[in-house]
């Protein structure tokens, strides 16, 4: 029995006694016990070895006093399985030096065996909980297709990553089939999650912003709703699509538990989009972690008004950036936990 599953009876639509809250990214890059340790190994090394990712995922349960802990890994650990080489730069970001750009290229990746070529992320769930010994939930997570594609087509990281699209533009046939097969993997990972303990799962589509609302469907929505069918029976399951605010409704139609929002949203839109039925998450803007502490405690008391009692997580609407301060981390964790309707 979790000694805290807070975040599982909101995503259950339960009455709790307070807003339970958690960080995206929150285990790495602002905390000086994980730069200990980003020194001393690779990334994929960190992400790899069991023990390495195990003590990253747990250190801000410890150090900031969130109500769960998520998987220390990558979205791209998937490309990686479906064979593309990936390299990522400390500073620079993701690099894939031979990406996807026609049928030729597409013939050298395959849907795995995921068993073998990510069992070092489910040993790691496994000795995750059993480390945390029921004390928080445990949150897995996969990048949603559509951001896969982005970078196993462009090869790198971009703002607008038009090479991408203009690849789903020219060979929707080719797209679609690569959307498909990462569709597959995802599921199989997702269920490798699950069975190896993973108590939540979040499908992060970081670049469905970057569509108009028809192409979103198209492209992202329709396999993130095979992804979602295929796991929210067994474990509620969180989308966050940023910047994708336009398909709230349709997302919310997945059956999906909750929906993760950024700060371009008010809660009030948010709600009258994606109804009564589904947990949102969000939204506090990481950049505001850089304000004075009494300034991040009376916006985050603002932004849990405004969302109101019940069926909300309280998070930021991206991942938590480098230069944030320990204390403004547990300064926003801990004006959530104080704070009663």
């Amino acid at each position: 029995m979790l000694q805290n599953d807070l975040i599982l009876r909101t995503l259950r639509g339960e009455q709790t006694e307070r807003t339970p809250v958690w960080m995206m990214r929150q285990a790495g890059r602002y905390l000086p016990e994980y730069i200990v340790l980003r020194n001393k190994y690779g990334f994929f090394e960190r992400c790899q070895t069991p023990e390495l990712a195990c003590e990253i995922t747990i250190q801000p349960v410890d150090i900031v006093g969130v109500d769960a802990a998520i998987l220390f890994s990558d979205i791209l650990v998937v490309p990686q399985a479906m064979g593309l080489e990936v390299q990522l730069k400390e500073n620079v970001g993701p690099l894939l030096p031979d990406p996807i750009k026609t049928a030729a290229d597409l013939a050298r990746i395959r849907v795995p065996e995921v068993d073998e070529t990510l069992a070092y992320v489910f040993d790691a769930i496994k000795l995750i909980k059993q480390e945390l010994n029921d004390r928080v939930p445990l949150i897995g997570f996969a990048g949603a297709p559509w951001t896969l594609l982005c970078y196993m087509v462009q090869g790198k990281g971009s703002k607008t990553f038009d090479e991408a699209k203009a690849f789903c533009y020219a060979q929707p046939e080719l797209a679609h089939q690569l959307l498909q097969m990462i569709t597959d993997t995802t599921i199989a990972y997702l269920k490798g999650q699950i069975k190896a303990g993973a108590d939540v799962l979040q499908v992060f589509d970081s670049w469905g912003g970057l569509l108009s609302p028809a192409d979103f469907e198209v492209l992202s929505l329709q396999y993130i709703r095979q992804i979602v069918a295929s796991v929210k029976d067994e474990v509620p399951t969180i989308i966050f699509a940023k910047g994708a605010w336009h398909s709230l409704e349709a997302m919310s139609a997945t059956g999906a538990a909750g929906l993760g929002i950024d700060w371009c949203i008010t809660p009030q839109m948010a709600r009258q989009f994606a109804g009564n039925q589904v947990t949102l998450q969000g939204n506090f803007d990481p950049a505001k972690l850089l304000s004075p502490i009494p300034v991040i405690e009376k916006e985050v008391k603002e932004m849990l008004t405004a969302f109101g009692p019940g069926r909300h997580i309280a998070n930021l609407g991206h991942g938590i950036l480098p230069n944030v301060l320990v204390d403004h981390a547990r300064a926003f964790v801990n004006t959530v936990k104080e704070f009663r309707f």
